[in-house]
C-alpha cells in the first residue's frame, strides 16, 4: 500500500482545523489578546492577536494522528517535537498577554531548543565531537526561533515564507529525499499555515503572535535538519534564506550601532521597505516570489547532490536575496 496519501492529506486536514480554530477563537482573542499599535508596530488599529494558537494546535495534532502510521516509524521524535513546540506555544502566549523580560524568556528557549537538539537522530558531522555538534546545532535552532519572531512583523510575511518552505519540503518528502515523519509534519504545517492565510491578509484582521511565531521557528528547525541530515545541506540554507539573511544583517548592523539588540525596532529590510515606499503586498509578493526560486534551487541541489550544483544553487540563491534586501533598502 502506497503511503504517499498520509501527506496529502495532511494538508487539507491541517487547514480546515486550523481555519475552523480560528473561527471559533476570534471573539475571545478579540476581547483578551488585541496588540495595540505602538511606534514599532506597522499596524495603526488594535489588532487581534493569538492565531498561532490554532496553527500550533493543527500541525500538533494532525502530524500527530498521522504518525501513528506503521509506516511513519518510532514516534520518539515526534513525541519530543510535539513536547518541545507546545512549551514555546505557552511561553509565547504568556508573552503576547503580558511582555516577559528577556533573559526568562531566553533561559526557557535555550532550555527548550536544547533538549530537542539532544534527542536529535543522525550527526551531519560524525567526525565532529558530538558536543560541539550539539551545541552549534542548539546555537543555530535558538536563532532560528528568535529571527521566525523578528521577522513576523507584517501582514501574510509568515505566510509567504513558510508556505514555500513547508510545501518544498512535503514535496521533496513525497519525492523520496526526506523521510515520512518529517514529510508529514512539513504537510501538517503548510495546512496549518494556508488555513491561518485568509485572516492574516492585509490589511490583517488576525496576528500569528509570539504562540504561533516561536513553536513556527522551532519546527521549521528540526525540519531543515532531517533535510540536512538527508543529504540536503545547501537545500537547508536556501529554503530558509530570505529570513536568514533579513534578520542576521539586521542584528550584526545593530549591534555595530551599539544598539539593545534584544528590543523591538523597525530596523529590518522588509520593514523599511514599506517605509521606503512600497506596499504590504509588494513587501510579501516579492518575498513569496523570490522563496519560490530558492525552493527551485534547493530542490536543483537535492536532485543533482554534487559540489559544483551546490555550491552554484547557494551563489545563485544568495545573489538573489541580496537584489531583494537591496531593492527593500532603497527608496
Amino acid at each position: 500500500m502506497t503511503i504517499a496519501w498520509l501527506p496529502l492529506i495532511a494538508v487539507p486536514f491541517a487547514a480546515f482545523l486550523s481555519a475552523g480554530l480560528i473561527l471559533r477563537l476570534r471573539p475571545l482573542l478579540r476581547r483578551y489578546a488585541l496588540a495595540r499599535p505602538n511606534a514599532r508596530s506597522s499596524h495603526v488599529e488594535p489588532t487581534p492577536q493569538g492565531g498561532g494558537i490554532a496553527v500550533v494546535t493543527a500541525l500538533i495534532t494532525v502530524s500527530g494522528l498521522l504518525a501513528g502510521a506503521p509506516e511513519a516509524g518510532p514516534r520518539d521524535a515526534w513525541t519530543w517535537l510535539a513536547g518541545c513546540t507546545l512549551v514555546l506555544a505557552v511561553l509565547g502566549a504568556v508573552d503576547d498577554l503580558r511582555p516577559l523580560p528577556a533573559l526568562p524568556r531566553l533561559a526557557v528557549q535555550i532550555l527548550v531548543v536544547g533538549l530537542l537538539v539532544s534527542h536529535l537522530d543522525g550527526r551531519l558531522v560524525p567526525e565532529s565531537p558530538l558536543w560541539l555538534e550539539r551545541g552549534l546545532a542548539t546555537l543555530a535552532g535558538l536563532w532560528f526561533v528568535n529571527l521566525t519572531n523578528f521577522m513576523d512583523g507584517l501582514d501574510w510575511m509568515t505566510v509567504a515564507e513558510f508556505v514555500p518552505v513547508s510545501a518544498a519540503l512535503a514535496l521533496l518528502g513525497l519525492a523520496g529525499y526526506l523521510p515520512l515523519m518529517p514529510t508529514l509534519v512539513a504537510a501538517s504545517l503548510l495546512g496549518a499555515m494556508l488555513g491561518f492565510a485568509p485572516f492574516n491578509r492585509p490589511v490583517a484582521g488576525l496576528f500569528l503572535g509570539d504562540v504561533g511565531s516561536l513553536p513556527i521557528g522551532l519546527a521549521s528547525a528540526w525540519l531543515l535538519w532531517h533535510l540536512a541530515l538527508a543529504g540536503g545541506f545547501a537545500a537547508a540554507l536556501l529554503l530558509p534564506l530570505v529570513y536568514l539573511a533579513d534578520a542576521s544583517l539586521t542584528l550584526i548592523a545593530r549591534a555595530a550601532r551599539r544598539e539593545r539588540i534584544w528590543e523591538a525596532h523597525r530596523g529590518h529590510f522588509y520593514q523599511r521597505a514599506t517605509v521606503n515606499g512600497l506596499t504590504v503586498t509588494g513587501v510579501v509578493g516579492r518575498v513569496f516570489l523570490v522563496n519560490l526560486i530558492l525552493a527551485g534551487l534547493a530542490a536543483a541541489s537535492v536532485v543533482w547532490p554534487s559540489w559544483p550544483v551546490s555550491l552554484g544553487a547557494l551563489a545563485a540563491g544568495c545573489g538573489v536575496v541580496a537584489i531583494l534586501l537591496r531593492r527593500f533598502a532603497r527608496p
